[in-house]
C-alpha cells in the first residue's frame, strides 16, 4: 500500500468556534489526508491559553502567537516581553500573526505598524519566523519589512499570499517565505498562480487558514487542515512536479523555517 505523502498546514486557527467539539476528528481527518502537522495561530494574546492547551493535548499541533493587524486597535498593545515569555513554550514556533490590513481597519495604520515593529523585534530576538498578515498594504509593508531587516535580519512568511508580484518579490528578496492557501486554487487565481510560480520552489509552504478559504471541492464551505491536501495538489501543478515531490520539498521548506517544530518533531 503506497504511503500518502506528508505535508504541513502552516496556518490554521483550531480554536475557533467553528470547529468545537471536533479537535479529535479534525486531528484525525489531517492525518488521514497526509497533513502530519499543523500551527495553529492565535491572534489576540488573551485567548493563549486555549490555542497552547490544543498544542498541548495533540502531538501533530504546534502554535504560534500574536495580535492580528484587525485587532490591533480594540486589543491591549502587544507587549515585546510578552511574545519573548511565550516563545518559552516549547511547542510555541512562530511570532503572529501580525502585519497590515487597510482593506478593513485602514484608520488604525498607526497602531498596527507600532505593534507589527514589535513583533518583528520579538521574531528578531527568538529566532522564530514572524508571520505576516497583509492586505490592501503592500508598499508600507515592504517598506517597513525591509526597513527592519535592515536593522537586523529575521526570518518571515507571507502568510496566504495573495498580494501583488511587487510585495512578493521585496519578501523573497530578504530571503522570506510565502505561503499558498486555498485561494492560489481558486478558477480565477491564475495571476496569483503566476506569482507563485515565479518563486523558487524552496521558499514555498501550503496552509488551509481554516476555517477560511476552502479550495475547490469544497469552496464556499467550512475549511479544515485535511483540505491543505488540495491546495498541495494545485501547487504541485504549478510548479510542474508530481505531487509527492511538492509535498517533500514544501515540508523540508517548513521544516527549515519552523526550525524549533522540526527539532521538537524529530525529538519526540
Amino acid at each position: 500500500m503506497t504511503k500518502t505523502p506528508q505535508i504541513v498546514d502552516s496556518h490554521c486557527h483550531l480554536d475557533f468556534p467553528d470547529f468545537d467539539g471536533e479537535h479529535d476528528a479534525l486531528v484525525e481527518r489531517a492525518a488521514e489526508a497526509g497533513v502530519a502537522r499543523m500551527v495553529t495561530i492565535c491572534t489576540r494574546l488573551r485567548l493563549v491559553p486555549q490555542v497552547q492547551a490544543l498544542a498541548e493535548k495533540y502531538p501533530s499541533v504546534f502554535f504560534a502567537a500574536g495580535t492580528h493587524p484587525m485587532s490591533a486597535a480594540s486589543e491591549p498593545l502587544v507587549k515585546l516581553e510578552e511574545l519573548l515569555k511565550l516563545a518559552e513554550h516549547p511547542k510555541l514556533v512562530g511570532i503572529g500573526e501580525t502585519g497590515l490590513d487597510y482593506h478593513y481597519t485602514a484608520e488604525s495604520a498607526d497602531i498596527q505598524q507600532q505593534s507589527l515593529r514589535i513583533h518583528i523585534e520579538a521574531a528578531r530576538q527568538t529566532g522564530l519566523p514572524l508571520i505576516i498578515h497583509a492586505r490592501a498594504a503592500d508598499d508600507d509593508m515592504a517598506r517597513i519589512l525591509t526597513d527592519e531587516y535592515q536593522n537586523g535580519p529575521y526570518s518571515c512568511v507571507m502568510h496566504c499570499f495573495s498580494s501583488s508580484a511587487e510585495l512578493a518579490r521585496a519578501a523573497l528578496n530578504l530571503g522570506f517565505y510565502l505561503s499558498m492557501s486555498g485561494i492560489a486554487a481558486f478558477p480565477k487565481s491564475q495571476d496569483l498562480r503566476d506569482i507563485f510560480a515565479s518563486a523558487p520552489i524552496d521558499r514555498i509552504l501550503v496552509e488551509t487558514d481554516s476555517p477560511y478559504l476552502a479550495p475547490p471541492p469544497h469552496r464556499g464551505k467550512r475549511n479544515e487542515p485535511a483540505y491543505t491536501a488540495f491546495t498541495a495538489r494545485v501547487g504541485a501543478e504549478v510548479f510542474g512536479l508530481d505531487y509527492a515531490e511538492f509535498a517533500t520539498r514544501t515540508t523540508a521548506n517548513f521544516d527549515r523555517l519552523f526550525s524549533k517544530a522540526a527539532a521538537y518533531s524529530a525529538a519526540a
